[in-house]
């Protein structure tokens, strides 16, 4: 064989095949070969399959001879979204930046009242969170306590119930206030001046809980006439000092103040 020859044997023929689908186009696949046109009729795989041509494509094939059939499908449809556009943007002939302001207002008031009902729900659900967590209406009216001193006499320790634990209130006598400002601060397990645990020195806070496990002493008495735990034996002066015994601190003095000269408030 001669090599002039050989290009007779390494044709080939390559088609575009349009699947004539609504396209209202003609492509023209061979001079001599007619072009079938078919309505498109439906979207589903059968119909799109009923409607692909079928009898009319001529392909040409050997041992020299390579074939491509290739389908143009140029009836694929944009999907339309007219209706969520603007009417101030559909016209193709609009400049955007004709209607740029009111667009820009309409996505600023979308924005600021998506933020301002965002952050007033926010606001509600925190307020709700922690009120749920805030003490209850009897809890609260606990929370202070308001005591009349005259009905204290001197020398007594009176009882009074407050956030659910007892609370002494004593009127001591100058006997016992000289005494307790006397004591050596050095010598004490907690030391503490009687001067820093009261406001007036004939008045005595406390609360009657022992700090060795809890226990509500007994007032006027024990070793130093102060408070007594006959549970374990811890013995307290009569500023609430711990003297004697396994407790290892004093009674505690809550926060209190003398609204007038005959009103104690606790609290």
């Amino acid at each position: 064989m001669k090599p002039a020859n050989v290009s007779s044997y390494l044709r080939s023929v390559s088609q575009v095949v349009s699947n004539q689908l609504n396209t209202g186009k003609q492509i023209a696949i061979l001079p001599t070969k007619p072009t079938v046109h078919i309505p498109f009729t439906g979207t589903s795989p059968y119909v799109l399959s009923r409607a692909l041509p079928n009898g009319n494509v001529s392909i040409t094939s050997g041992p020299a001879v390579s074939c491509q059939v290739r389908w143009a499908h140029t009836d694929i449809t944009v999907p339309d979204w007219s209706h969520y556009r603007k009417d101030s943007t559909k016209s193709p002939t609009s400049k955007a930046a004709d209607s740029e302001d009111s667009r820009r207002n309409f996505a600023y008031l979308m924005v600021g009242g998506l933020s301002v009902g965002t952050a007033y729900g926010a606001k509600t659900l925190v307020t709700q969170f922690v009120s749920s967590m805030s003490a209850s209406a009897d809890v609260l009216a606990m929370a202070k306590i308001e005591i009349k001193l005259a009905e204290i006499p001197e020398g007594k320790s009176v009882t009074f119930k407050w956030r659910g634990k007892p609370l002494f209130i004593r009127h001591r006598t100058q006997s016992e206030i000289q005494a307790e400002q006397t004591v050596a601060v050095a010598s004490l397990r907690d030391p503490q001046h009687d001067n820093e645990r009261v406001q007036h020195p004939e008045w005595l806070v406390v609360l009657g809980v022992c700090t060795h496990l809890g226990c509500v002493p007994i007032a006027n008495a024990g070793d130093f006439g102060g408070y007594y735990c006959p549970c374990h034996g811890s013995h307290y002066d009569a500023s609430g000092r711990i003297r004697k015994g396994p407790a290892p601190l004093n009674l505690e003095v809550p926060q209190h103040s003398f609204v007038n000269e005959g009103l104690l408030v606790v609290g």
